[in-house]
């Protein structure tokens, strides 16, 4: 596929983060030079914003190539995403787009693979692969039916015989716009007040995992000026027939667990810690709207990896 040109303008931060509730420093046109070392001289775009304008132009890219039939006639249920940030984007910084032809694949079981990556100015700032399937690719081991009623238990609490802690959201259309325009995608593809048609989009509820973890690390008394940490990884599975039944107001529990750090568990060919978390969105009824594994690292080891090797 040719690639495609794209600009993000520090607004487009501004309205994406607002829009999610994402108080990350790293976004701030303001606060980015209170952090640390921070190596990226000004703000940078969100990550969950790079993942729904990937999740729009592979839209355009299934409706041009009739998969989105394939997607419905095969009941291919789950959206997956599988993100790798090799470096982060800033604003008014040209980037390209570019989504590898469609591998249709059968065995074990039919999934419809693209490869995407984006990059700025000669360098990689993001690799992944987009995936139709009929299972969830993550996280479908976790059995969710024995936590307690979400709904009756205190807001941004640990859940009860669970290491989950939990965060209510709300959706609202108003919201969901804006991270949409935000994210260079088109709102007017999914809302149309006229004819009263509304289809939410994928990542937009993930996105609210972001705030919950700055939620839950502010109760923890982080430090987000000395220890701030980043996104190296983010492993999505959405369930494209809830997203479907999706309406203003709708309650989302986002629940959250961070996992112990191993030596197991680093960062690609250094001894940098992962900070991994499991991320699910439940709906009222407990049905699993998504699923995603985070990765984060501190900048400060980032930092040390980059100057022992220069």
């Amino acid at each position: 596929m040719k690639e495609n040109l794209f600009t993000f303008e520090q607004i487009h931060i501004e309205v994406a983060r607002n829009a999610s509730d994402d108080f990350n420093l790293f976004h701030d046109k303001h606060k980015w030079l209170e952090i640390t070392h921070n190596p990226f001289k000004g703000p940078i775009v969100l990550g969950f914003q790079l993942n729904t304008l990937i999740e729009y132009q592979m839209r355009l890219y299934r409706e041009a190539h009739h998969e989105d039939e394939i997607i419905a006639d095969k009941q291919l249920r789950f959206s997956n995403y599988q993100t790798i940030f090799v470096n982060a984007l800033r604003p008014r910084q040209e980037m390209s787009l570019d989504i590898k032809k469609t591998l249709i694949s059968t065995i074990p079981k039919l999934t419809l693979t693209n490869r995407v990556s984006i990059k700025s100015q000669g360098k990689t700032i993001l690799l992944g692969y987009k995936k139709e399937t009929q299972e969830p690719l993550f996280l479908t081991d976790t059995d969710l039916s024995a936590l307690p009623d979400l709904n009756s238990l205190p807001d941004k609490t640990f859940v009860p015989d669970s290491e989950f802690f939990l965060k209510r959201k709300w959706l609202h259309n108003g919201n969901v716009k804006n991270f949409l325009s935000g994210s260079l995608a088109e709102q007017s593809d999914y809302f149309d007040e006229l004819t009263q048609f509304t289809h939410y989009p994928e990542i937009f509820p993930c996105s609210l995992t972001s705030g919950v973890l700055l939620e839950k690390a502010r109760l923890e008394r982080h430090d987000f000026k000395a220890n701030p940490m980043v996104y190296t990884s983010h492993d999505i599975s959405v369930d494209r027939l809830l997203v479907k039944q999706l309406k203003n107001n709708d309650k989302v529990h986002v629940l959250v667990k961070q996992l112990p750090e191993s030596k197991d568990n680093t960062l690609n060919h250094t001894r940098i810690l992962l900070r991994t978390y499991e991320c699910f969105g439940l709906l009222e009824n407990k049905e699993v709207l998504f699923r995603i594994k985070l990765n984060l690292v501190p900048l400060e080891e980032i930092i040390k990896n980059l100057s022992s090797k220069s």
